[in-house]
């Protein structure tokens, strides 16, 4: 009889211990909130592969993470999305971020950074020179977007302001038809794209390069909400984590072949797609063992968007502090090391 007893205790005990167990993995799931990540280019550009390679190798699951990866048109219709909550994160323009919380003080902060940029501007005019782009039609993502911010840092060196150019907003592959159409002879791209044109019987002149003009640029940010992060900061941590996982399997030659699969598209072929990763892999593109949030090189920005107006006159510039939160990095990176 006592042995029954003392068995009936045991038992209730484990019950216990199974429920308490139980409770506490749905605290940990109720935590964990679908996200909808914006990634900019319809078709998506190539800043934006580490997102569509954390979904399609499955990586925002390892990590528990429930994440939508959305193309929009450009980092700054992702970036706007954001603020009115239609979308949880969005890959945006550095500049445009710093812009908008100096001018109108947005709830947004920077979780992660690509810091390199690839913008040049290129020519179907072989004998084009920076000051030739004077009064000219020029393609751009979108007016006050991360192309149209990198080519005033490009002709500002020419004496040229964007005032003194046609910018036109071409999002995503539309500035390549564009210049492939004859439709346009200027246009801001990516050194990946210059492929696409010349393959069209475009050849491309560069007439300049964002890295010659200014080292210290900062290309692109994840942004959120910082309200939202604090809310939800346990999803956001392991989305950062897959993220940081695909740009380490982008780094990694062995996946090149993978990658080409995911990154071929109407008008990149698997091939393009594996050759380009290369170079963008070389300059530190997606960064595998910081933060990509720079402290020098977003001062940089934040001093350039003064000095070229993009910070209006009276408002006070973001300050770094603000501007990033690089906590959120060192915990995804506890997170991938618990996982290992």
């Amino acid at each position: 009889m006592a042995v029954n007893a003392l068995s009936a205790r045991a038992l209730a005990l484990a019950i216990g211990v199974v429920c308490l167990a139980s409770a506490a993995s749905d605290s940990v799931r109720a935590e964990v909130k679908k996200l909808i990540f914006a990634v900019p280019g319809v078709p998506p550009i190539f800043a934006s592969l580490i997102a569509h390679v954390a979904a399609q190798e499955s990586l925002f699951k390892k990590f528990g993470s429930d994440v939508e990866v959305r193309n929009v048109e450009s980092g700054t219709t992702g970036a706007r999305a954001v603020v009115a909550g239609d979308v949880d994160l969005s890959l945006s323009p550095s500049p445009l971020i710093v812009n908008q919380i100096s001018n109108a003080d947005v709830d947004l902060v920077g979780i992660y950074g690509l810091p390199n940029p690839s913008f040049l501007l290129a020519s179907t005019d072989p004998n084009a020179t920076c000051k030739d782009v004077a009064g000219q039609p020029v393609g751009v993502d979108a007016i006050g977007g991360a192309r149209a911010n990198a080519l005033a840092q490009m002709i500002v060196t020419c004496g040229l302001k964007l005032d003194d150019v046609k910018q036109v907003a071409l999002p995503s592959t539309a500035t390549q038809q564009s210049m492939i159409a004859s439709v346009i002879r200027f246009g801001v791209l990516h050194f990946d794209e210059i492929p696409v044109l010349e393959a069209q019987g475009k050849p491309i002149k560069v007439v300049l390069t964002l890295n010659d003009v200014s080292k210290d640029s900062h290309f692109a940010m994840v942004v959120v909400r910082r309200a939202h992060l604090q809310k939800y900061r346990e999803s956001y941590v392991r989305a950062l984590a897959a993220v940081v996982t695909a740009a380490r399997f982008m780094a990694d030659p062995r996946n090149a072949e993978r990658f080409g699969e995911i990154a071929a598209r109407p008008g990149r072929t698997k091939e393009e797609a594996k050759a380009a990763l290369t170079r963008f892999v070389a300059i530190g593109y997606w960064p595998t063992d910081a933060d990509g949030l720079d402290r020098g090189k977003l001062e940089a920005v934040i001093a350039t968007q003064v000095n070229t107006g993009g910070i209006r006159p009276g408002k006070p510039p973001v300050s770094y502090e603000r501007l990033v939160d690089p906590t959120v990095w060192n915990d995804a990176v506890a997170l991938i090391g618990k996982s290992s």
